[in-house]
C-alpha cells in the first residue's frame, strides 16, 4: 500500500492511481494545491502494484546522453511559438504522420494545465510552449497504454518524472512508444497559478476573456523572454518582471519533490530529452538568430532514429556545453529558505507577499543564470 510519509516522497506522477487494480487509490490537493494518492484502506487488497509502479520508491541510475545537438526547426512560426527551437513539433509531426498519436501538457478551459493527446498535425500546437505549472496527467498512462496495445505509435512527452512514472507504469518496453522528456527546473503549485490567475482578474472586473497565455514570449527575443497573458480583442504587449514568474524563479512554490528529484540526471529513461541551449551564442553563434536554440539529448537508439527522421538545422554539440549554462539538466533546485515564509504569508495575503519575499530573498540561481545571458547577448550585439 503505498503510504507518503513525507511530502517529498511523491512526484504526483499518477502512476499508482493509475494501476490500482482495486481503484481504491484517488489523487486529492494539499494545502499547497499539489496533488497527492489517498488509499480507500478497506478497498485495498495489498497487493503491492501501487508501491512496484512508484518513481520515487524504484529510482533508476543516472545516464549521459548518447549524443548532444543545438537544433532548431526550420519554420519560423513554430519556433516562435516554441520555448526553444521548436524541435518538439518536428518529433510529433513525424509520429503523426506515420499514424501515431502524441501525448503533452496543454491549458484547459480554466488555464489549468493536464496532460491530453492528440492524432492531428493540429493538435500539437496546443503542446508547444512550456508551461510552468505542474500539469494533472489523468488517464493518460492508460489511454497510452491502449494505444500501444493497438500497435499504434505514441510519442508521450511530460517532465522527468512523469515519463519515469509512465515506464513504471507500463512495466516492459513497447517498440511503438517513444518518450520525451524536457528539462525541468522544478513544477511550481498550480494553486499558486489559479490564485494568481483570479488576482489578475479581480484587478480589472471589465477585463475580457483570457485568449492565450505564454510563459516565455519571444517578442523582445528568446534570450529576454517575457511572460504574456493575451486579451481577447486586445493588443496588450508582453511585460518583463511577472510576480509569478519571480516567485517560481527564486523557487518560492516548488513541489517538495523537486527539492529530491527521482528522474532529472537521465534516471527517467526517456529517449529523447529537450530544453534549451543556453550559451548557444558563445559555443556555436553561427546558428543563434536569438529566436530560440533546442538542446536535444538523445538517450536511445530508438530516440535517435526519431531525430535523424525530421528536417532541422543543426550541430552536434557536447555535453559538457550544454551543462554549462543549464545546470537543471543534473542538479536538483535547491529548496529556498524562504519557501516556508512564503506559504505562512499566502495563505493570509495571496499573491501579494512574492513581491516583498523575492525582494528579500534575491535573485536566485536560475535568475542569475538568464541575466548572465542576457548581458553577455548584450556584449556580442555592442561589438557588431
Amino acid at each position: 500500500m503505498i503510504h507518503i510519509k513525507e511530502k517529498q516522497e511523491c512526484c504526483g506522477c499518477h502512476a499508482c492511481v493509475t494501476a490500482c487494480p482495486a481503484h481504491c487509490i484517488t489523487m486529492r490537493a494539499d494545502e499547497q494545491g499539489f496533488l497527492y494518492p489517498v488509499v480507500d484502506k478497506d478497498a485495498c487488497t495489498d497487493c503491492g502494484l501501487c508501491e512496484k509502479v512508484c518513481p520515487i520508491i524504484n529510482q533508476d541510475t543516472s545516464r549521459k546522453p548518447i549524443k548532444v545537438y543545438a537544433a532548431k526547426c526550420g519554420d519560423e512560426r513554430v519556433r516562435m511559438q516554441s520555448s526553444s527551437g521548436g524541435i518538439f513539433t518536428l518529433l510529433a509531426e513525424a509520429v503523426i504522420k506515420e499514424g501515431g498519436v502524441v501525448f503533452g501538457a496543454k491549458f484547459t478551459e480554466h488555464w489549468d494545465v493536464a496532460h491530453a493527446w492528440t492524432d492531428s498535425l493540429d493538435g500539437i500546437a496546443a503542446f508547444r510552449g512550456a508551461k510552468y505549472v505542474q500539469s494533472t496527467i489523468g488517464n493518460t498512462y492508460k489511454e497510452a497504454k491502449d494505444f500501444l496495445l493497438l500497435g499504434r505509435k505514441v510519442l508521450f512527452s511530460g517532465t522527468p518524472c512523469q515519463i519515469a512514472g509512465l515506464k513504471r507504469f507500463l512495466r516492459k518496453d513497447y517498440e511503438g512508444l517513444i518518450t520525451v522528456d524536457v528539462v525541468c527546473h522544478g513544477v511550481p503549485s498550480p494553486l499558486v497559478w489559479q490564485t494568481y490567475l483570479a488576482d489578475e482578474s479581480s484587478g480589472n472586473p471589465c477585463r475580457p476573456p483570457i485568449e492565450s497565455i505564454s510563459f516565455r514570449d519571444k517578442t523582445y527575443g528568446w534570450k529576454k523572454y517575457c511572460f504574456h497573458i493575451r486579451y481577447a480583442g486586445s493588443n496588450n504587449m508582453p511585460s518583463s518582471g511577472n510576480v509569478y514568474m519571480k516567485g517560481f524563479l527564486n523557487d518560492l512554490y516548488l513541489r517538495p519533490s523537486c527539492h529530491a528529484c527521482p528522474a532529472r540526471s537521465g534516471k527517467s529513461g526517456s529517449d529523447i530529452g529537450l530544453g534549451d541551449f543556453w550559451g548557444i551564442e558563445k559555443h556555436y553563434p553561427q546558428i543563434d538568430d536569438d529566436k530560440g536554440i533546442s538542446l536535444v539529448l538523445i538517450n536511445s537508439n530508438k530516440g535517435q532514429e526519431l531525430y535523424d527522421s525530421i528536417t532541422r538545422e543543426h550541430i552536434q554539440a557536447q555535453f559538457e556545453e550544454a551543462l554549462s549554462e543549464n545546470p537543471s539538466i543534473v542538479q536538483i533546485s535547491p529548496q529556498s529558505e524562504y519557501s516556508r515564509q512564503f506559504w505562512q504569508r499566502f495563505h493570509r495575503q495571496g499573491i501579494s507577499c512574492i513581491e516583498p519575499i523575492c525582494r528579500k530573498a534575491g535573485p536566485s540561481r536560475l535568475l542569475l543564470l538568464y541575466l548572465k545571458v542576457k548581458r553577455a547577448l548584450l556584449g556580442i550585439l555592442k561589438r557588431r
